[in-house]
């Protein structure tokens, strides 16, 4: 006995408005049984399912990335990008069916593509991309009834490979680069509460300075915008001619003006506290 689906795609009714089932969903049949129970399966099985329909898209918005931009004519219907577990793509319509088999893609991307620079696009499309991965990976975690440590170890595995929009990109995870590049800073202090007053006059604690630079691998300073400190108040990237001060609790470097210290009165403060933590110290007492 089969299910719906497969009579359906065996001998499908001439009298059935549905259209045929993209081909981007047909390993969803494989994952079950004539009777339509789900086999057990494994997170590694959900994880190759993964990879495949990755490497599709990547290709898709990389190697074959004009083919892919002369697909999504704005002037057709709204289309959406379908990575294949085959390691192939496919820009199609979305299907009829409600719900589908599986989550869909992003509605439409064929609107966008000349109200936007090419890169910019090709970026929000990988961006898409990733998420809609992460949807039918956990969506078949959820249909196969993973437990937490499944999930967990699906997770993992997926995690260890670049994104999409990394790979498209170039672009590497800002948070470890810089995490990298703060413990690196940190290594070349003596301490924690080592001055680094910007006048011998000031007491030890109150931190002054300019924010550091941050050195990329080739050794040579950044811009800047691109690797300077931002300002925890008002995230405005640091100044030469503007006063500074470091919080002693957080290290967060703040704009005199935003948290209303001048430098005359930073002569006098023994430990600075920002108001963020100034507040949270006063929550914990009450």
């Amino acid at each position: 006995m089969y299910t719906w689906l497969h009579i359906w795609r065996r001998n499908p009714n001439p009298n059935f408005s549905k259209p045929p089932i993209s081909s981007s969903s047909s390993t969803f049949l494989l994952f079950f049984t004539s009777i339509g129970v789900p086999k057990p399966r494994t997170a590694e099985e959900v994880f190759n399912d993964f990879k495949g329909r990755r490497a599709g898209l990547i290709k898709a918005l990389t190697t074959d990335v004009q083919k892919f931009y002369q697909l999504c004519d704005p002037e057709k219907e709204n289309l959406c990008l379908y990575g294949l577990p085959s390691e192939g793509w496919e820009v199609n319509l979305p299907v009829e069916e409600v719900p589908p088999e599986l989550p869909e893609p992003a509605l439409g991307i064929n609107f966008a593509r000349d109200g936007m620079q090419e890169k910019d696009w090709l970026s929000l499309v990988a961006v898409h991309s990733d998420s809609w991965l992460l949807s039918v990976a956990f969506y078949f975690g959820a249909r196969f009834g993973f437990g937490k440590s499944e999930r967990k170890r699906l997770f993992q595995m997926i995690n260890d490979l670049p994104t999409v929009f990394e790979v498209v990109t170039g672009a590497k995870n800002l948070k470890d680069q810089v995490g990298a590049q703060s413990n690196g800073s940190k290594s070349k202090s003596s301490g924690k509460m080592q001055p680094r007053a910007s006048s011998e006059s000031l007491p030890k604690g109150v931190k002054m300075t300019p924010p550091p630079k941050y050195e990329d691998e080739s050794g040579e300073e950044e811009d800047d915008e691109q690797g300077g400190t931002l300002c925890g108040a008002c995230g405005d990237n640091y100044a030469a001619d503007e006063f500074w001060i470091c919080c002693d609790i957080c290290e967060r470097w703040f704009h005199g003006k935003c948290v209303k210290i001048t430098p005359a009165k930073a002569e006098h403060i023994k430990q600075y506290k920002c108001p963020t933590c100034t507040t949270k110290r006063a929550r914990l007492q009450v």
